[in-house]
């Protein structure tokens, strides 16, 4: 199983870049950049890295096509796409929560991201084409100066629907934030769309976003995995039931806000919720430890790899150069 490290999308360009040519030499797969309203551009901010490197693939997470059309995301990841020669590659996704911010209110979410991988990969031809889907259309929409291989293009995606339709028309998905067993599942959800419609099922590329948080000092790591929680997909009863009672989790979904108000307040305590059940949720919904206490965590990767991931997408956070090296040197070699 490869690693993939998604990279903090208000980084610098120089600084993206420097750490993706250390991930290239260490031996990592990719770099992701999510792409966020307070965040840089995650297509012009990768342009520098795709001049500095010449193996890793890149690309952004998850773009949606509510404030980006899916032909200007076309666009940008062809032209990502040429700069690195080929090595590009995007998740799109169903647009979260932040989009109310913006006024959006995004409705049939599985139509619109088939619509826009559809126009993605249509465009990746690189032939004039008329597109006339249900929520998007393109009238002689073509980029005749493409040359590079076709950039892959992935789907964000936990659910049923959006599992189904990704293993019909996209190159792979990246779950997110799901314990082993769930993410199994969505993998056999997928594999199946993909034989019923015609597809091999062994072509689909699966990867998991996955927060990492490892330091010398334990509380260190458990104090920023629980900063962090919020975005952890917290609030999916669905989830938590793989781990915690019901009460538990009737106490979690009743101080939504008290996640809220840590993460802005950028805070490990979460008012309401003890210290214990905090805990209990890192363990199982991030990736923490200490490099003495690393074993565990590899073994954790490889019950993904045997649940049918190619790939793990590890977020970091301080100190990304330091977990890439530590990364390199403990657990890549471990699921080679």
């Amino acid at each position: 199983m490869e690693i993939d490290l998604i990279l903090d999308a208000r980084a610098s360009a120089d600084e993206l870049a420097e750490l993706g040519v250390l991930a290239e030499e260490l031996g990592f797969s990719g770099i992701w950049v999510s792409s966020l309203l307070d965040g840089r551009d995650p297509f012009a901010n990768m342009s520098v890295l795709a001049r500095a490197t010449s193996r890793i693939a890149m690309g952004p997470i998850a773009v949606n096509p509510w404030d980006m059309h899916p032909v200007r995301i076309s666009a940008g990841l062809h032209t990502l796409n040429e700069l690195c020669e080929g090595r590009a590659r995007i998740v799109i996704g169903g647009g979260g929560e932040a989009l109310a911010s913006l006024g959006l209110k995004p409705e049939r979410r599985v139509r619109a991201v088939k619509e826009c991988v559809e126009i993605i990969r249509t465009a990746s031809l690189g032939k004039r084409f008329d597109y006339a889907g249900e929520l998007y259309q393109a009238s002689g929409y073509g980029l005749g100066w493409l040359e590079s291989a076709a950039p892959r293009v992935f789907v964000g995606a936990n659910m049923e629907q959006m599992l189904r339709m990704s293993g019909r028309v996209a190159d792979g998905i990246m779950l997110s934030d799901l314990p082993v067993r769930l993410a199994e599942q969505a993998t056999s959800t997928a594999r199946s769309a993909a034989a019923d419609a015609g597809r091999d099922p062994a072509e689909l590329w699966f990867s998991s976003f996955t927060a990492w948080h490892v330091y010398p000092d334990e509380r260190q790591a458990r104090n920023e995995a629980k900063r962090w929680l919020l975005l952890r997909g917290l609030f999916r009863p669905w989830v938590l039931q793989e781990f915690l009672e019901q009460a538990d989790i009737d106490l979690i979904m009743d101080n939504q806000a008290a996640f809220v108000s840590a993460f802005v307040a950028g805070s490990h305590v979460i008012e309401n919720i003890p210290d214990g059940l905090a805990d209990t949720l890192v363990d199982n919904l991030t990736l923490t430890a200490t490099p003495e206490s690393l074993h565990g965590l590899s073994e954790e990767l490889a019950r993904y790899k045997a649940a049918g991931l190619a790939s793990i997408s590890l977020r970091l956070y301080e100190e990304p150069a330091e977990a890439m090296r530590l990364l390199a040197a403990k657990v890549l070699p471990a699921l080679a």
